[in-house]
């Protein structure tokens, strides 16, 4: 069973979170229009509805000035202006202003909304415009009025205002459907989360599975390469393990840590190319054997490049010989342009040399093995690397040279296995 907290796990909740965020904005936005649109239209409606009332009044507009329905025209327009209105104007079938009424309440607002004087048509259909004035929502209206044979005799012109009561309401209406839908995509998102996970789990298995199988091929080419130079597989185990320790010493990611794995199992991978005359010889090489013998680090690259997934390698096989100051090879590359798992294994791979025994030599002290790298740091090493690796590399001495082979590889599968499928995870397709 995966953990909580391994990678697949951040994986899917960041994305899921991502979606959730994503529909969240989308079905969010679509519900806010949707719902300022049934604003748009109750508070059109509402204006409508007392707009359509004075039409309804039945009030002839021909009627003389002095004349008792022109008095009741005024008292009616004074009516719906102390009603909802901030201001009424009624004007004749020719857009003659017949009376004009202002609500006393309202009329610092109705100053501030002289622009929208004469901006609807005035034809045989109403016209509504929503607009608002600081917090105030107001709706201009214009109405055709009709006589008693369905023809316009005028028109009602008012701004109708729309109490703070009613959209108040209306605006908790609007959070609520906003609410709504963030919550329903919350938990749609968290309805698929178990979903995926069940069916990734035979996707995580398999990968394990493809997992192992690479870690088990890459530590079969190193113990073949080990054969091969008249060595035993300690000698790529010890270099493993040391690396390992000091890229997490150090806090290298799974990704880098896995290129570090498997260039430290295949370093020498380019010596099966390297004559036997040559390789095994027990005797230190002479110049034009040196020679022949560096050739494996392009033998080695020439080896790897077709193979895909071995290429996270290569930094290791084609920059373990490179020296900081850059009078290393095949190169001669310096500093920080030789990549870092290049040089962290540089540092453990002559260490373990050194305090190892080989054909031509006899083992060093942990002591006089560090003290060499030590002094060789900002020449053939990275200070900075040298100084963390000083710390702990006797003690890691003390342990890994007392383990038997078994003891290594045992080690050595479970924190491979652990940054090979953690490194999997966090790399694309």
């Amino acid at each position: 069973m995966e953990s909580i907290h391994s990678p697949i796990h951040h994986i899917i909740v960041s994305r899921l979170a991502a979606v959730w965020v994503g529909l969240s904005l989308l079905f969010g936005g679509i519900a806010y229009v949707l719902e300022l649109d049934k604003i748009n239209e109750f508070v059109v409606a509402l204006a409508a509805s007392e707009s359509e009332r004075f039409a309804q009044l039945g009030i002839s507009l021909d009627a003389p000035a002095e004349s008792e329905e022109a008095r009741l025209l005024e008292k009616r327009a004074r009516d719906f202006a102390a009603e909802n209105f901030i201001a009424v104007r009624i004007y004749d079938r020719h857009d003659k202003r017949l009376t004009e009424v202002i609500n006393p309440r309202h009329e610092a607002m109705r100053r501030m909304l002289a622009g929208h004087d004469g901006e609807l048509p005035r034809d045989q259909q109403a016209h509504y415009e929503r607009f608002t004035a600081g917090d105030t929502t107001l709706v201009h209206a214009v109405v055709p009025l009709r006589d008693g044979e369905r023809r316009i005799s005028g028109y009602f012109d008012g701004i109708f205002i729309v109490d703070p009561t009613t959209m108040k309401r209306l605006r908790e209406d609007l959070i609520r459907a906003l609410t709504v839908t963030m919550v329903a995509v919350l938990l749609t998102t968290i309805a698929l989360y178990p979903v995926i996970l069940s069916l990734n789990r035979k996707v995580l298995a398999f990968s394990r599975e493809v997992v192992k199988g690479n870690l088990e091929m890459a530590s079969v080419l190193g113990a073949a390469i080990a054969k091969r130079d008249s060595d035993t597989n300690a000698h790529n185990f010890r270099v493993t393990l040391y690396s390992i320790a000091l890229g997490e010493a150090i806090g290298i990611g799974a990704v880098d840590m896995r290129a570090l794995i498997l260039g430290a199992f295949l370093h020498d991978v380019g010596k099966i190319g390297i004559s036997d005359n040559i390789l095994l010889k027990p005797a230190r090489l002479d110049a034009d054997e040196f020679s022949v013998m560096r050739t494996h680090v392009a033998l080695g690259l020439e080896i790897l490049e077709d193979a895909e997934w071995l290429q996270a390698a290569l930094d290791v096989v084609g920059n373990h010989h490179e020296k900081f100051d850059g009078s290393g090879y095949p190169n001669g590359r310096k500093g920080e342009d030789i990549p870092l798992t290049a040089r962290i294994f540089a540092i453990v791979d002559v260490f373990d040399a050194l305090a190892s025994e080989r054909p031509y030599k006899q083992a060093m002290s942990c002591e006089e093995a560090i003290a060499i790298v030590r002094r060789d740091a900002g020449s053939h090493f990275d200070p900075r690397l040298v100084e963390r690796f000083d710390r702990m590399a006797c003690e890691l001495h003390r342990r890994y040279s007392a383990a038997g082979e078994e003891a290594l590889k045992t080690e050595l599968r479970e924190k491979g296995l652990q940054y090979f499928f953690a490194a999997s995870q966090f790399t694309p397709a």
